[in-house]
């Protein structure tokens, strides 16, 4: 006699006692979900009527509102995923998103610094043509002035605080949680970023519509953007999976706005092109050789809470 099959878990509630359609039922409101909270985030961008561009400080400064507002509300989606569709698990609601106490240390350290040597390349580029001495850089940044200075400035604080907070609240903190149960670790991590690299296609509009540059050269950027942006959003989802933190994403988000991507066309035209380009070199072989160690789930608790979610074992949840 066959045995029965085991019931799923976490287990969600009100799809019937099927496994395949529980499964089936909750990817869908699991997906719709992330849909709607994708939505609502590039939309709460246009909620304010304007003829000025992007860049433009009143601008900035309405976006900032809406899109706290929005971000603000968006564990309402995943409780609201929670209580409908039945999930549980043994940790809290906020530790499902990243906000804890247990391993907070390394998760700010380990992940940026995993991050900085992927870039010893453009660091290297940028140590190289920066006019200022180490000690002068030092200086600067402990500079209040300087802070103050950044602070004021509406685009410095979008790109490194706002942007990457509530980006990374949305589109990694909100949606993995949701997104697990259903396709497990790994393929969340490649799911997750397709929200993120959609979301970033309304770049697109403004760029029409102040027509800078040919329709086909906008639409070739935003298919690159959106390329980069999914890897990028596939990395963070990596090390908020790995280490079960939202301030690790952030950072590196932070950083990597900073950064910008690679001027590998200015590293080839370079005075030293091959100390920059070895660096480049050795900074991805570098940064492959230490993605798992300087994500070890030991260094942040095991498991990590969005594990817990999980309906089978990960190796990506192990140490």
């Amino acid at each position: 006699m066959p045995q029965e099959e085991p019931p799923l878990s976490p287990v969600p509630g009100g799809f019937g006692t099927d496994r395949k359609h529980a499964a089936d039922g909750l990817c869908c409101v699991s997906v719709l979900c992330c849909l709607l909270l994708a939505c609502s985030y590039v939309g709460s961008l246009y909620v304010w009527r304007s003829h000025l561009p992007r860049d433009h400080p009143t601008v900035i400064k309405r976006r900032f509102t809406s899109v706290l507002i929005v971000s603000g509300l968006s564990p309402v989606f995943v409780w609201a995923w929670r209580e409908f569709t039945g999930v549980t698990t043994s940790s809290s609601f906020l530790a499902l998103m990243g906000i804890r106490f247990e391993g907070l240390i390394p998760a700010i350290v380990l992940p940026l610094l995993l991050t900085m040597v992927l870039f010893l390349g453009p660091l290297t580029q940028l140590a190289l043509d920066c006019p200022w001495t180490f000690m002068d850089g030092i200086r600067v940044a402990l500079d209040p002035w300087f802070w103050t200075l950044c602070l004021s400035d509406m685009r410095w604080l979008r790109n490194q605080v706002v942007a990457p907070l509530t980006e990374e609240l949305v589109f990694r903190a909100c949606m993995l949680p949701m997104l697990v149960p259903c396709a497990g670790p790994s393929l969340a991590i490649l799911t997750c970023p397709l929200f993120f690299g959609v979301a970033h296609f309304h770049h697109v509009i403004e760029l029409l519509r102040f027509r800078q540059g040919t329709v086909s050269g906008i639409f070739m950027s935003a298919v690159f953007q959106f390329s980069y942006t999914a890897v990028f959003g596939a990395y963070t989802a990596f090390i908020f999976i790995r280490t079960g933190h939202l301030m690790g994403p952030v950072l590196c988000h932070s950083f990597c706005n900073y950064m910008g991507f690679p001027a590998i066309s200015a590293a080839l035209d370079h005075p030293h092109r091959v100390s920059v380009l070895s660096c480049y070199l050795l900074g991805v072989l570098l940064f492959l050789l230490f993605l798992f160690p300087f994500t070890d789930p030991a260094y942040y608790g095991l498991p990590t809470p969005v594990c817990t979610l999980a309906t089978f074992p990960s190796p990506l949840c192990l140490s």
